[in-house]
């Protein structure tokens, strides 16, 4: 009997050669982070030689809105614990808790994490007195004591120039924004903290509702794998505490009505959920005259799961909302017009756009986190691939995982480029970069917690380090 040896590439040759391309695209991703940590170094050398003489960028840590100010808080403590306890068990109660329980789970835990950070600037300064600054809603909460009058007269004090015009937050946002607070007000939750308390109680729902559209389009297993970059989204600096986390928790639900309509076999709950999300959308065009980019996404998640039935009762409920508005006075595309020419009138109109173009895509890799950059490379190579599968009609998960995230790229890109968000945009584009670490569920196993942990490490970073405007 002779023994034949074994061939010289035999299994052991194989498996390194099988192992070798798994490298490189770990390497590819590694290298779409640095890529993005380069961009933002860049920007802020840029900015700070800009802003050397004469404050050109009106920021005072370019590309954030934030002043260089090492410090710890009474929330360092838990902000740290919070991440740590995520990083080492997320995945794992991810994977494990039923399924009922995992939005509420995640909800309850982006939270503590938003809360945690929110809380290393102290209470005052981190919580109560972000939204009473002359700027910010609070300011004008006073003048809406006979609303109808108010509401009715709202784009007579746009203008920068105009008798009594409207604080800079208040004017640049339709009246919906304002009218928040004021209802908070009127329940008996008016002052700084219970309005900070209500944004961060909203704007971490985020993650929620980003659990939900994904398990409807993308499945349960690539849901569970991104809820842990959900919760730790660098992007909670800032739901806790600005009004623009409220604006991100309407628009996400109302992406989630919509994919459980668009997903349902039920005709009564597409009806039902189709309609909440139309009334949802409205209120988010209401809150954010920038939410109208929200139709890049709604139309994704239509396209993903191949269905146009919501559509009518999602329409009827945007009418019914833009309807209730005209009715009482507001006029939304005079407010727009108007608010255009305030943005000239203010930091707007000085702010270059040849370096806020670029400036507000570095903001984009603080507040969406590296993990977010390596994933969205993901979904950039797959995209084409994924357009193929979406005209067969196969693999519909494989679609929505990688469609998702360029919807969301898309909307901030065209924001971008419209020239009418120079700067702050760590805040102004949470509706779209809180969804984009779900594109981390692309990333190799493996590599997750790593992810993870860059992930935890920006918001800690930046929380510490930077003392944000909001």
């Amino acid at each position: 009997m002779t023994l034949t040896p074994s061939p010289p590439h035999g299994p052991a040759t194989r498996s390194g050669a099988a192992d070798r391309p798994r490298a490189r695209v770990g390497r590819r991703d590694l290298a779409a982070a640095g890529a993005a940590v380069l961009l933002f170094a860049v920007l802020a050398g840029v900015g700070a030689y800009l802003n050397r003489d004469d404050y050109l960028l009106r920021v005072p840590w370019p590309p954030l809105e934030a002043y260089w100010r090492p410090h710890f808080g009474p929330g360092t403590p838990a902000a740290l614990t919070v991440g740590a306890l995520a990083v080492a068990h997320g995945p794992a109660l991810a994977a494990r808790l039923p399924w009922r329980a995992l939005p509420w789970s995640a909800w309850a835990a982006a939270m503590a994490w938003t809360w945690s950070l929110a809380l290393v600037d102290g209470w005052r300064q981190g919580v109560a007195d972000r939204l009473t600054t002359p700027g910010e809603y609070l300011s004008g909460v006073a003048r809406f004591a006979d609303a109808g009058p108010a509401l009715r007269g709202f784009t007579q004090h746009i203008l920068l120039y105009s008798p009594d015009h409207w604080a800079t937050h208040i004017a640049g946002h339709p009246a919906g924004a304002v009218l928040t607070f004021v209802g908070l007000d009127r329940i008996g939750l008016g002052g700084g903290g219970p309005a900070g308390a209500f944004c961060v109680t909203a704007g971490s729902s985020v993650a929620a509702a980003a659990l939900v559209v994904l398990r409807a389009l993308a499945g349960e297993d690539r849901a569970r794998t991104a809820a842990p970059f959900l919760v730790l989204a660098p992007g909670a600096v800032w739901v806790g505490v600005s009004a623009d986390g409220w604006f991100a928790a309407v628009a996400a639900w109302a992406l989630a009505l919509l994919a459980v309509a668009a997903t349902s076999a039920s005709r009564w709950r597409t009806a039902v959920t189709g309609l909440g999300s139309g009334l949802l959308l409205g209120a988010a065009v209401y809150l954010s005259y920038g939410l109208v980019l929200l139709a890049i996404p709604a139309l994704a998640v239509l396209l993903c799961a191949r269905a146009v039935r919501p559509l009518p009762f999602a329409v009827l409920g945007f009418a019914a909302v833009a309807a209730v508005f005209t009715r009482a006075g507001f006029d939304w595309w005079q407010g727009y017009g108007l608010l255009r020419t305030r943005y000239a009138q203010g930091y707007g109109g000085v702010r270059p756009y040849a370096y806020w173009v670029w400036g507000d895509l570095g903001t984009v890799v603080v507040a969406a986190g590296l993990a977010s950059v390596a994933g969205l490379r993901r979904a950039l190579a797959g995209a084409p691939a994924a357009v193929r599968r979406w005209r067969r009609g196969q693999h519909p998960g494989a679609v929505a995982e990688t469609l998702l995230p360029c919807a969301f790229l898309l909307a901030i890109l065209a924001a971008d480029l419209s020239g009418m968000s120079k700067a702050e945009t760590e805040r102004i584009w949470l509706p779209f970069t809180l969804w984009l670490p779900a594109a981390a569920a692309l990333l190799p196993r493996r590599d997750r917690r790593g992810w993870l942990i860059a992930q935890a490490a920006i918001a800690l970073l930046v929380n510490h380090l930077l003392l944000t405007g909001w």
